[in-house]
């Protein structure tokens, strides 16, 4: 054998030899492919042939107090294409434009797009659903769907909220509660060829969806309504900005009703339901966020005379004053450099602290909020809870605006005890007073009672912070007492009720700057007043002509008081049963009241 043929043979066993070596690489990797990731392939496969579409879970229903549907839902279609199932696409075109009112081009782009799913249009009313449903066009879907229906239109509004295009809330309680409102998605897996087009009899697989579970609030709804009705009208009458009424159990924080009119359609919360002042440089977006406020929790304002409550309560506490310490009222009270005046300008002359409560007179107050001083007046704001939130389960509380303890001198002392120069909500007005009338407990308002699924099993009932101790219950019987005779016969007169022991505060502030003239009146009333049941709060913005909390505000929380009491089962008391407080103690120590 030569040298030559030599070579050829070893370079032709490498060769084998490398072959083999290959072979058996490809060998071991397919045997690895076919054996161990047989399945990983297997799904990649499938996942290729497989579409998916989603079946829209029912949002859970929102319910009132009593049991009544106050937010639900419609079955609604979303109206798609699948580009490679389309056999005749101009027939798609015209019926999909003629149907559903829109632009051919519109729809000629997205029926020509390749891509698995191209959607042309959601809610669609389901009547129209099934007509285009009934022209069987190939790779046209109508997929049913569910658009939220509020049936009491624009009923609590900016309590109840809405949800968007994709049934998402977007402010109020359906925000808060989207976890529980919102339920989980099924959806529907057909099978493709190759070219992506669905197979007729193949499988079709389907994740049934989970239903939302409906939740349950405190609202009433015949409260709500009547409540509404009432600020409508003194808002028209007075062409007021706006007005705000709060109904509330002070025992233990549930909110029956939270009016603020104009309220806007729920059903169409994309339409703006005031007019846009001229010269409006605002967005479109910016004035619907406008709209969606709730001034009740979003909005701060100066309370004025009704948060003499607090005052009044602060100085019972500490012992500061008693229900007959006498005062005099000249009309003003100098304070540093500044002139302070009474609303009444010729003033009040001599009067008891009681007299001064039923008067709403300015001095009385001042002088109680300086024997206080700065740092245990500051001290009770934070012990009834005025410095923080009050913790109600709607989004975007504001806080207290309120003058640091460093910066409060005897002139912003004097201003703060009798409801100006700092801003609160005002359900933050309304919280402390219920803590300052019920005994002493700091109640936490809400809504939410229970979370109940759709096969009627509770999921959740909701609790909620409180506290005791606020004041103490002798302070607290005699803050009742007082309201009561400011009601009975005092600046809060317009309020009474007959049968009914009412008790309450007027107001009238002043809003900024002060030299525009434009008020805000309010009042605030609970019944009955030796052991409350409801308290209530209206805040009329910017009312025309009188615009004196006692004249125009207080009437109203009466006439709602009329109608809402029997309905709560509160009866009158027979003429005997109608008795005044015998006594009340004073607090201070010094002596006790004799009616």
């Amino acid at each position: 054998m030569n040298r030559n043929q030599s070579c050829h043979r070893k370079r032709a066993a490498a060769a084998c030899l490398i072959i083999c070596i290959f072979m058996t690489g490809m060998m071991c990797r397919l045997t690895f492919l076919m054996v161990c990731r047989s399945q990983y392939y297997s799904r990649m496969a499938e996942d290729l042939h497989q579409r998916e579409r989603t079946i829209k879970a029912a949002r859970g229903r929102i319910l009132d107090r009593n049991g009544t549907v106050i937010a639900d839902n419609r079955t609604v279609c979303t109206v798609s294409v699948i580009h490679n199932q389309i056999e005749d696409a101009e027939r798609v075109i015209d019926v999909l434009a003629g149907e559903l009112v829109l632009p051919e081009e519109e729809i000629r782009k997205k029926v020509e797009k390749r891509s698995s799913r191209e959607i042309i249009r959601t809610n669609v009313d389901k009547a129209l659903g099934d007509a285009i449903r009934s022209f069987h066009l190939a790779g046209v879907k109508v997929d049913e769907d569910y658009r939220r229906y509020y049936p009491y239109g624009s009923l609590a509004s900016r309590v109840l909220g809405f949800t968007g295009g994709d049934n998402q809330g977007i402010i109020g309680l359906e925000v808060r509660y989207e976890d529980y409102l919102k339920g989980v998605n099924g959806l529907i897996l057909t099978m493709t060829d190759a070219a992506g087009v669905e197979l007729e009899n193949a499988f079709e697989e389907r994740v049934e969806p989970l239903a939302g579970a409906d939740l349950t609030v405190s609202l009433d709804v015949n409260i709500q309504t009547y409540a509404q009705q009432a600020a409508m009208k003194v808002m028209e009458e007075k062409s007021a900005k706006r007005v705000s009424v709060i109904i509330m159990n002070p025992q233990n924080g549930e909110i029956l009703a939270m009016v603020n009119v104009p309220e806007f359609d729920l059903n169409d919360p994309f339409t703006l339901n005031f007019e846009p002042e001229e010269g409006n440089t605002l967005s479109r977006q910016d004035l619907l966020n406008r709209m969606w406020r709730n001034p009740s929790i979003n909005d701060t304002y100066e309370p004025g005379s009704t948060f003499k409550i607090i005052t009044a309560a602060a100085g019972l506490e500490a012992g500061v004053v008693g229900l007959d310490d006498h005062f005099s009222c000249p009309g003003f009270r100098i304070v540093e450099d500044r002139r302070i005046r009474c609303h009444k300008v010729g003033g009040h002359g001599g009067e008891t602290f009681l007299e001064g409560a039923m008067n709403s007179c300015n001095p009385v107050f001042i002088d109680v909020g300086q024997r206080l001083g700065v740092e245990r007046y500051y001290y009770y704001f934070t012990q009834f809870g005025l410095l923080g939130k009050t913790g109600v389960d709607l989004p975007g509380e504001a806080a207290t605006i309120m003058h640091r303890k460093e910066d409060m001198g005897l002139v912003e002392l004097a201003t703060v005890s009798f409801g100006q120069s700092f801003q609160i909500t005002p359900l933050q007005l309304i919280t402390t007073a219920s803590s300052i009338i019920n005994g002493g407990t700091r109640v936490t308002p809400h809504f939410g009672i229970r979370s109940v699924s759709a096969d009627g099993e509770t999921i959740h009932e909701f609790s909620y912070p409180e506290r005791t101790g606020i004041v103490s219950k002798e302070t607290s019987e005699t803050m009742r007492y007082i309201l009561e005779q400011v009601v009975a016969g005092g600046s809060g007169k317009n309020a009474a009720l007959e049968g009914y022991r009412i008790g309450g505060k007027t107001a009238t502030s002043e809003k900024l700057p002060r030299s525009l003239k434009k008020y805000i009146s309010s009042f605030v009333g609970f019944a009955p007043a030796d052991d409350p049941q409801v308290i209530a709060l209206i805040t009329i913005d910017e009312p025309a002509g009188v615009y004196y909390g006692g004249t125009i505000a207080a009437p109203v929380i009466g006439d709602i008081f009329r109608n809402i009491l029997p309905y709560l089962g509160i009866e009158p008391q027979a003429e005997e049963q109608f008795l005044p407080i015998e006594s009340v103690v004073d607090y201070s120590g010094k002596k006790t009241y004799t009616n």
